[in-house]
């Protein structure tokens, strides 16, 4: 049987100095004081009533009894330790994973800090991360399939039963390769987009109503050569290896800008402008996980420049 009075800081304690053959080092690395790793040393030899350490000149040496009982010991912490990796292990292995749906605005800018900050927090929570269209990615929130929405704000209507959290706001964008020919046109933008593929944003997008607005507001009703799409993929690859226009949110595109691969076309879009934040079920309560994870995207979102791809207003449009 084994005698309650032996602690997991007695065994500790005696590995450490035995390995070490040194009270002073084994303090330092067990971050105590020499007389507390002297009086712990002196109850384990009360338990166990011989000594386990004797003096060897200016220094110390383990005792025969130390030698039997630190093969003991070692073994012991070792299994201790095995059992609570085990443990851990377990538990992150069956606990669900946080599950986020990341819209494009977000998917290229925000996200990639985001989960940079929250790894840093060593919560060891498995992350799963999908894309797609607003309407699908509210469906899957809305039965559960997701924690959290990261993007635009829905239109009222799509909004019920969920709760919004304002992050920031941007615009869309009108953005070609670099070296477009209608970067440095002098004619209105508007009345030249007949005369390009413009890829547009699907009608199941947050954006789609405020870019169809813009256009008709500028005397285009409708474009004769036009791609509808979500992907950011697509849409990149499309937009560098041709003269396409691509109207999308200023985040999807911002590194592209930034490296200087791609251009925003100086037509004023501000009418565009909409808040970019977090979306959760009304009832839902987040985890210690999940509310970790939100406020690395909070402070992923204050990183981002305000407006830095807004085009300037007075060019020509």
């Amino acid at each position: 049987m084994i005698d309650s009075r032996i602690k997991f800081r007695h065994l500790q304690t005696f590995v450490e100095v035995a390995r070490q053959k040194s009270v002073m080092k084994a303090a330092e690395l067990l971050h105590v004081s020499q007389p507390a790793v002297t009086k712990t040393i002196r109850e384990l030899e009360g338990v166990l009533g011989v000594e386990v350490f004797e003096r060897d000149g200016r220094g110390i040496k383990i005792t025969r009894y130390g030698e039997v009982f630190l093969k003991h010991a070692g073994a012991a912490l070792t299994a201790l330790r095995q059992g609570l990796d085990s443990v851990t292990q377990e538990r992150i292995g069956d606990a669900p994973p946080i599950r986020i749906g990341a819209l494009p605005t977000v998917s290229t800018r925000i996200m990639p800090r985001a989960m940079q900050l929250f790894l840093k927090e060593n919560t060891w929570s498995r992350l799963k991360i999908v894309t797609g269209e607003n309407a699908v990615l509210l469906e899957q929130l809305r039965v559960g399939d997701l924690d959290l929405v990261v993007g635009r704000l829905a239109g009222p209507e799509k909004m019920t039963g969920f709760s919004f959290e304002h992050l920031y706001s941007e615009q869309v964008v009108f953005a070609v390769r670099a070296g477009h020919p209608l970067l440095n046109a002098r004619q209105s933008h508007f009345n030249a987009l007949g005369d390009y593929t413009v890829l547009m944003p699907t009608r199941a997008s947050i954006i789609r109503p405020f870019v169809e607005g813009l256009l008709i507001a500028n005397g285009v009703p409708s474009l004769p050569n036009q791609i509808e799409t979500v992907s950011d993929s697509f849409g990149r690859a499309f937009v560098r290896a041709s003269d396409a226009i691509w109207i999308i949110s200023a985040g999807v595109v911002a590194n592209d800008i930034e490296d200087g691969a791609l251009a925003v076309l100086p037509i004023d879009t501000s009418e565009t402008k909409g808040p970019v934040g977090l979306t959760m079920r009304n009832d839902a309560v987040p985890s210690l996980p999940l509310s970790i994870l939100m406020q690395t995207i909070r402070e992923a979102a204050r990183e981002v420049p305000s407006s830095k791809l807004a085009p300037q207003k007075g060019n020509p449009t």
